[in-house]
């Protein structure tokens, strides 16, 4: 099933870089950990880093119920998110087609706030599980005066598309015969050793889904 296609998600520079299916987009979003959320107020643009977590077709986001961005976006303001996987340095044999192998995501729309106290609770449980799956069952959930002083907004992936690199260097066809190396380094995220926190009660082991987490598709 594709996503709305609009003049706003086409891709138009390198059309058949261009994904619409909600398969694609999905998977993406969901391996990513951070969107920028783009908006503007009084003519002044924004653009914000934040966590996010994906129900559904649907993407939520969260944050203090004092923040400016969440009470602009919460007044029905149209909003740009956007998300972005690094895969690999394309190195050519020219600086001018020197490139990056990646994965991204647009999705405009407008938000909608989330009121209900259990609901809200239910999405924190999701940005929770979508950083680190099995986390949440182990914590504290969160208190009502937690929950009061917490926003959550919706915003349907129905406008959105996908774009996404991959492959090698496109060079000139004269420049193949250069003697300079060419191809691809691949970049993935990799997790180093827990470290413990110096309050942490004695005896307490790294949990399995600490010490064996892993966050790339493949």
């Amino acid at each position: 099933m594709k996503t709305t296609l609009s003049n706003r998600t086409k891709v138009k520079r390198l059309s058949d870089r261009g994904h619409y299916d909600r398969e694609t987009i999905h998977a993406i979003l969901d391996e990513a950990l951070v969107c920028h959320v783009g908006f503007v107020v009084d003519g002044q643009p924004y653009v914000i880093p934040t966590g996010f977590a994906r129900i559904g077709d649907d993407l939520f986001i969260h944050g203090s119920s004092a923040s400016r961005m969440l009470r602009n976006l919460a007044t029905g303001v149209d909003v740009c998110i956007t998300v972005t996987l690094i895969d690999g340095l394309v190195l050519a044999r020219s600086a001018f087609h020197h490139s990056i192998n990646y994965r991204s995501v647009v999705i405009v729309g407008k938000a909608k706030l989330v009121e209900d106290a259990h609901e809200k609770s239910k999405l924190l449980e999701a940005f929770t599980e979508h950083m680190i799956p099995g986390r949440w069952a182990e914590v504290r959930w969160p208190t009502e005066l937690e929950l009061k002083a917490t926003s959550v907004l919706k915003l349907p992936i129905e406008e959105a598309s996908a774009k996404i690199r991959r492959g090698d260097p496109k060079d000139d066809e004269e420049d193949y015969v250069m003697d300079v190396w060419a191809g691809v380094l691949p970049l993935y995220m990799k997790t180093g050793h827990p470290v413990p926190d110096k309050k942490l009660q004695d005896g307490l082991e790294v949990p399995g889904y600490v010490s064996e987490y892993r966050r790339n598709a493949f």
